[in-house]
Order: C-alpha cells, then structure tokens, then sequence
C-alpha cells in the first residue's frame, strides 16, 4: 500500500477544509459512504489516505471529489473503530500533506431509511412537495408519494407507528382533504372538519401499540417579516390536544387537554404508552400583535390505553414561565431514558426561529442538559430517535440559514450527543448546491415503505370519508 502513497514534499499545518464537514464525527457501521469535497483553491489534484486497523486506501481525485467505493467503504466499516484520513494535495507540481482528521465508527447501527419531505423553504405555496424514503445503507432514495401526482394539494405531517412502515398516516390539504392512515394492509380516510373540533388533524403521534394516534388541531394563522431575522411566523389563535381512537373511529379529549384558556399542541406518547406530553402556552389576546408572548411548557398526563382514559393531573416538566423559553417538539427515546425537545425564545414555530436548539431531559434523574453539539448558531427543530435510541436525525439550517437538511447524531447511554454530520450523498458539494428543497421533518424508518404514488392518489380519488365520533371524557 506504500507505493500508493505519492512523495511529499511538505506538510500543511492544518486540517483540509472539506464539504460536508466530516472531520471527528461518530458514524453508524451501516451508513452510505461518507464522500466529500476538498474546499481548495491552490490544488490540483488530490488523495485520501485512509487507513482502519490493518485496512489501508487511497482514493485519487481530480476536482477534491472524495468518493468511495462500495467495496473500499464496506472493508472501512467492517474494520471499524478509527478512520484515520490524510489528505494530500498537489500544488505547483509538490504534493503537500493536511493534517489527520478521523471519523469514528459505532457497532451500533442506525435505521436503514429516513422519510422526509421535500419543500421549498418558503412555505407559503405547495407548487410542488413531496414524501420520499431514503436508503441509508446506501444512496437511493424513493418518491412515495408527490403532489404533483394528484391535484397538487399540500401534503404534510407524515407520522409512523414505532418507525414502522406498514403503519403510517399523513394529511393531505385542499382536494381530497383529510388524514389518510394506512395500517397493515388496510387504509382509511378521515375528514375531521367538524363542529366539535377547531380545526382538521395536524401534528400526529403513534401510540405504540398502534390502536390510538395523538393529534393537536390548530387555528393557525401565518406571518411574513421583510426585516426580522426570523422570515416566518407561524402561531395559534386556538389549539387543542385529541387522541383518535383507530379502532372504533372515536376523537377523544379532555378539559385538560382542550382548554379554551391554554395553546395545547405538539402531543407525544411515551413508549410504553401510559403518559402523553404535550406542549401547553397560556392563551394570549389578540394575536398576532401578542405572538411573541406565547410560551409553551412541556406537560405530562396519565393515559390509560385500555379505555382512552386520562389522568386527572398535569404535571409539568419544563415551566416556560419560570425556566424562560418555549417548548415544542417533544420527543422520547425508544427506551424510555430521555425526553428532547426544541427550545427557542417564544411560539410554536421554531423550525424558522434561529435560537432554536434541542434540549434534553433524563426522564429517570429529571436532569436538563442542552445537546450542545448537536446544536448550531442557526436552527435545530424537529427530531427524531433511531429505534435503538443512540441516534437521533434533526433538522438544521446551519449551512446557510435558509434550507433545511438532516443531521444525524450519535446520542451515547448518558445522554449527551456528539458531532452531527450531514446525510450523506455520492457528491454531496453538488447534490446540496442545487437542491432547491428543504428536508421537512425527517423521521428514521425500520423498512420500505410499501406504497406507491399512483395508488394513494388513487385513493384519495375515491375514498370515502370513515365515520368518526368525537368524546370528551372529564
């Protein structure tokens, strides 16, 4: 392997500038290969050294591309342990050494797709959006469904029951509207437009068993800012927390839950399906001149899957009034240990707020931490866990403060995060300049999901309303 290596002439005392940033990342040891771009302006030719116990290889390149092989990233991985990487540059004819960076492969594993949408970053219009699953083991990535194949209507909130792909929901918004749920084979549609609510369905979660499904139903109104740095505002005029029952097509709630004098949103079960969190802000007249008043706390209530039943009594696990902030986003990894939420200065629409960042309670300690290198000086919104709870997917606006990417984070027993590194893409410096679409709540998933475009626009074409009965239990 030496003869590979070329003679060099000097060293460079720093480490290469490379895009995406992968220098001292921890990686799972089933992850597409990692390829980046050298940033140089002085080069003109390039080589990766990289070495992995007894397992040596050197990638030449003309433009700073670095690319793996499959068979050269299988062997890396396999190896595991420390990637150590030199990359060496040719300048005026010399070639001249950077300096080492290693990435750090983990025996723990990652789910093999991420599902996301794809959506202009403006999201005033639907023009064009789309749900797609992305292979992480490698670099496909499949459209499930597109806006463009029906009448192009939003569709949005797409939610899996325990990152399973054979039970999932999303709404879609317009023609055809309503929250379609596919689950083991069957599908329904719901139209939840109704007098007893405030408004359709909007943020979902699963409860584990797969019988109930959490929503909030919000009246939202948005706001554009030609100056504040923060573009878009999003906020509630009202908003309520239901559970649809899936089985015998019941909405139900509670006072404490649908309170006309609190914001209750972004509801959460924990996994094993006895309490639900939620968000809850004191309601504020009149909005929108109050937005920046509303502060959302983290909340927990007993739930009582046999009958639909809550508890009585709200707990609060993070007080916004006295701990400052606003809370959205809850979310509990697999085992039960840790709760992580988004933090930003006020409302409920952090996913534009650049303060944003995610933070971390120790559900057994009650300790809270701030995952601080997993956050950015740009926005940290919405996450979400790998099923084995040591990686976590966040969106993130800090490579330009205008489109949103996935980060993945290896998250260790404690609870803390370590550096986050961008999804990975056979040439990532391209790929990302030209695309022109943010990457919308990004949800990892335990197998392909076995749907088809043209078949749910066709039954969205069709369907017909499931009944629903709304209940409110006191």
């Amino acid at each position: 392997m030496a003869a590979c290596r070329p003679e060099i002439s000097g060293d460079i005392s720093y480490m290469p500038e490379i895009f995406p940033d992968y220098t001292e990342v921890t990686i799972p040891c089933n992850i597409a290969p990692m390829n980046f771009q050298v940033i140089s302006q002085e080069g003109t030719a390039w080589m990766a050294e990289v070495a992995a116990e007894d397992e040596t290889v050197f990638i030449h390149s003309g433009n700073g591309l670095i690319s793996f092989g499959k068979g050269q990233w299988k062997k890396l991985l396999s190896a595991g342990g420390e990637l150590s990487i030199r990359i060496y540059e040719k300048r005026d004819g010399k070639w001249l050494a950077y300096q080492k960076f290693s990435m750090y492969v983990n025996d723990d594993k990652v789910d093999p797709y991420l599902a996301y949408r794809l959506i202009t970053p403006g999201y005033s219009l639907w023009r064009e959006m789309s749900i797609c699953q992305r292979d992480l083991e490698s670099f496909k990535e499949r459209r499930i469904y597109s806006n463009t194949q029906g009448k192009g209507n939003c569709v949005n909130c797409h939610s899996f029951c325990d990152r399973n792909p054979d039970q999932m929901l999303f709404h879609l918004r317009s023609e055809f509207a309503g929250t379609y749920i596919f689950r083991n084979g069957g599908r329904e549609k719901l139209d939840t437009r109704a007098d007893s609510l405030i408004s359709a369905l909007v943020y979902p979660y699963w409860h584990t068993s797969g019988h109930y499904v959490a929503f909030s139903v919000n009246r939202t109104n948005q706001v554009l800012h030609s100056t504040d740095p923060n573009r878009i505002e999003v906020f509630d005029e009202a908003s309520d927390v239901v559970v649809y029952d899936v089985d015998n097509h019941r909405i139900v709630t509670a006072d404490h839950l649908s309170s006309a004098a609190a914001f209750e949103t972004f509801p959460t079960f924990s996994p094993d399906g006895r309490s639900l969190y939620f968000c809850s802000a004191k309601a504020v007249e009149p909005m929108p001149e109050g937005y920046k008043e509303v502060r959302y706390s983290l909340c927990r209530v007993d739930f009582d899957p046999s009958d639909c039943s809550f508890g009585q009594r709200v707990d609060t696990l993070y007080n916004a009034a006295v701990q400052g902030g606003s809370v959205s986003f809850p979310r509990i990894s697999p085992d039960g240990r840790f709760l992580a939420f988004t933090l930003s200065g006020y409302g409920t629409f952090s996913i534009w707020h650049k303060d944003a960042d995610v933070y971390c309670i120790d559900l057994q300690s009650g300790g809270l931490s701030e995952m601080a290198a997993l956050n950015s000086d740009d926005v940290e919104s919405y996450h979400s866990w790998s099923g084995n709870s040591r990686w976590m997917v966040v969106s993130s606006r800090r490579d330009d403060g205008l489109y949103t990417r996935p980060y993945i984070s290896y998250v260790d027993e404690k609870g803390m995060a370590y550096k986050p590194f961008l999804l990975p893409q056979k040439n990532p410096k391209k790929y990302y300049d030209s695309q022109m679409f943010s990457f919308n709540i990004p949800e990892f998933v335990e197998g392909q999901i076995d749907l088809s475009g043209r078949q749910i626009a066709d039954f969205a074409a069709k369907a017909k309303d499931a009944p629903v009965v709304f209940v409110r239990k006191n």
